[in-house]
């Protein structure tokens, strides 16, 4: 049970546990209308990114893979020093757009109570979309995740919320928008709270849930209502149980290894005219190696897909076990923008496929491809520091609400167990201090009002 909060905060400035509370209206409205806007943002950049990739891919606008492969080995090259061109031009743009330096989402709801420049974090989302859009190893949803978060904070403004009301709401708007760009309303409020607000609390929960499911919902009017991953219904075995007891160890290492290296790629972004000149040197490597492995372009979603399905051969998954990830942390470093939730994902598929394939030389019989969603949920699980969500997230992303239940809860409950031992940041903590690690740390453990 929730402490009750200290009695000098005031009650008009407590997250409404019902519609009695003080300026409760004030708040649900600013719920569904974060709800609504970000629905609608997040349609519209995904639209966005499927029309460039078309644009540029001249290919399939959702499977930019297929694409990639159709096309000349020039078309990989041009089209990545396109993504570099616009990458820097784009950066030293926003530069310009506010004073400063723009902030990151958890560090504004964490220490400026939700606030972040709008126009720059909203130029930062719709670059990002572009970018990955043209073949940039990262990830789409960090463009819906920042707008939902902007959406909120105005929104905090026209209803006068208070801190700790902004605070929420600002990381439901973040939650909403994964929620509407993936089509998973449960584990976008989820993410909202375990990830982003950091605390379970009850009073928490119906904000996050509605945020969620409206934006959700009205993002299916431009956008499938339909799993992101088509598998088949895989079947638990005691073979599975004993490989997630050792692979979740595995995936908790790898995942602090792999936050340690996109913490390393945050910290290292380029400055001055390095804008410029750092991601043509990593793109074009990037274009180069493409042409041989298009896998290493965009999010990884299609060679995830294809890896839950056991069509990626166990060669080619150990290299990518390297390439993926370390592209999407050169991208990182060279300043590109983007999400990093669907790399983290692609990564563990890799290492769920890798170790999959070396545990069926002692114990045949597993799909390959149940190796891979179990490793892409411990690695989520454990580089988000959000099992909970992890769980309800790979659940959503498949369409598959039994099939795979028990041993996904056990190995992603020992990768994260295992990652937080060792590791107290997520990869959504790269821009955090040592010491805002602690003071956030010490935030968490406060009681929820």
């Amino acid at each position: 049970m929730t402490p009750a909060p200290p009695l000098s905060t005031p009650q008009s400035d407590l997250i409404p546990a019902t519609l009695k509370h003080p300026r409760a209206l004030h708040f649900w409205l600013a719920v569904l209308l974060t709800g609504i806007a970000t629905g609608i943002g997040a349609a519209i950049l995904t639209k966005l990114l499927e029309v460039v990739q078309h644009l540029v891919w001249r290919g399939s606008p959702t499977n930019i893979l297929e694409a990639a492969q159709a096309a000349g080995p020039w078309r990989h090259i041009l089209v990545l020093l396109g993504a570099a061109l616009v990458t820097g031009l784009g950066q030293l743009l926003l530069k310009h757009l506010s004073s400063g330096n723009g902030i990151d989402t958890t560090a504004a709801i964490w220490f400026h109570a939700g606030r972040m420049p709008a126009l720059r974090t909203l130029g930062s989302a719709v670059l990002s979309v572009v970018i990955v859009g043209m073949g940039v190893s990262l990830g789409r949803e960090g463009a819906p995740k920042q707008a939902g978060a902007v959406f909120a904070n105005f929104f905090s403004d026209k209803e006068r919320l208070s801190d700790e009301q902004r605070r929420l709401l600002v990381a439901c708007g973040a939650g909403a928008g994964m929620g509407a760009a993936y089509g998973v309303p449960l584990g976008g409020a989820l993410f909202a709270l375990e990830v982003m607000r950091g605390k379970l609390a009850l009073r928490y929960v119906l904000p996050a849930l509605f945020a969620s499911l409206i934006a959700t919902g009205v993002s299916w009017f431009a956008l499938p209502d339909a799993p992101t991953y088509i598998i088949p219904s895989y079947v638990s075995s005691a073979s599975l149980i004993l490989w997630t007891l050792l692979a979740g160890p595995i995936a908790g290492l790898a995942s602090v290894g792999y936050v340690r290296m996109v913490n390393w790629a945050d910290r290292h972004r380029p400055q001055g005219w390095a804008r410029l000149t750092a991601p043509l040197i990593v793109m074009g490597v990037l274009g180069a190696v493409s042409i041989w492995f298009p896998q290493v372009l965009g999010n990884g979603k299609d060679v995830s897909e294809l890896a839950f399905t056991s069509q990626v051969a166990p060669a080619l998954m150990l290299i990518l076990l390297v390439l993926k990830p370390a592209a999407t942390a050169l991208c990182m470093r060279s300043g590109a923008p983007g999400g990093m939730f669907t790399p983290s994902l692609t990564f563990g598929a890799m290492l769920g496929g890798v170790l999959g394939f070396a545990w069926s030389h002692v114990w045949p019989g597993v799909p390959a491809g149940l190796f891979a969603l179990l490793g892409a949920g411990a690695v989520v699980g454990a580089t988000t520091q959000g099992p909970i969500s992890a769980v309800v997230l790979m659940m959503e992303l498949t369409g598959r609400d039994r099939s795979f239940i028990l041993p996904l809860l056990l190995v992603v409950g020992i990768a994260t167990l295992v990652a937080r031992t060792i590791e107290p940041r997520s990869i959504y903590d790269a821009r955090l201090t040592d010491e805002e690690i602690k003071e956030r740390q010490r935030l968490r453990d406060l009681p929820a009002t």
